[in-house]
């Protein structure tokens, strides 16, 4: 199904998230990395308690990043964001965070020090009206601008409250964070969509970035160079 996806859209580098719902198990993420193959990477979950070991079995595999998944589980809490950078650092890994707007704004001073870079999942939850007024946008905009941060232009449909197809709401602060820190910004598909009782149009999202992007250069750097840099492709 998701070379189907692929084909469609005319992607062919793939970056595997371990799904919430398995916990610390990135046995489903290593076992699509070894079928993707060269052009894949992933993102893995872990414990607290993981080995320097199994962090370089999951290097070797594929995996580039961790994610914290704040914001629906506590499989990884904010208080193993630090420890767990230093570990990561030496690996040239990031973190994926998925956290509210309150727990970003809790732990700006811990999350600005960080070590290695960070990565805010789905627009980092900056809410759409006024967005550029809210405290979150200009904490992460500050690491965006230091290249301390990426921002994933993913999920419109979970900060959008206009909806789809068009999520008309969303654009203005996409193509301001895009304007903003061109070299800092992803794109991500969010397939297959799990939040989504409706699965929109996976090509038409694909549209709905390139207008965000509005040039082919930052269109090349949001869908080329920057995931390269990133995920070490």
């Amino acid at each position: 199904m998701y070379r189907q996806i692929q084909k469609r859209n005319g992607t062919t580098r793939t970056v595997v998230v371990t799904p919430s719902a398995y916990g610390t198990d990135n046995s489903c993420t290593l076992d699509a990395l070894a079928q993707l193959g060269a052009d894949a990477r992933g993102v893995g979950v872990v414990a607290k308690e993981v080995t320097d070991e199994e962090l370089a079995r999951l290097d070797r595999a594929g995996i580039k990043g961790l994610r914290f998944n704040v914001a629906i589980t506590s499989v990884m809490t904010p208080e193993m964001i630090e420890p767990m950078a230093r570990r990561i650092a030496p690996l040239g890994w990031h973190l994926q965070l998925n956290m509210s707007n309150d727990d970003l704004l809790a732990n700006r001073d811990m999350l600005t020090k960080l070590p290695v870079p960070i990565v805010f999942d789905h627009f980092a939850k900056i809410p759409v009206q006024n967005s550029e007024s809210h405290p979150v946008f200009k904490f992460v905009t500050d690491l965006l601008a230091a290249k301390r941060a990426y921002i994933k232009l993913s999920g419109a449909y979970l900060v959008s409250k206009v909806g789809g197809p068009s999520y008309s709401d969303v654009t203005p602060l996409a193509r301001k964070l895009i304007d903003l820190a061109p070299t800092q910004v992803l794109w991500g598909s969010d397939w297959p969509h799990p939040t989504e009782k409706h699965k929109p149009d996976d090509a038409a999202l694909v549209d709905m970035m390139a207008s965000w992007a509005g040039s082919e250069e930052k269109l090349k750097a949001l869908l080329v160079d920057n995931p390269a840099r990133l995920y070490h492709f």
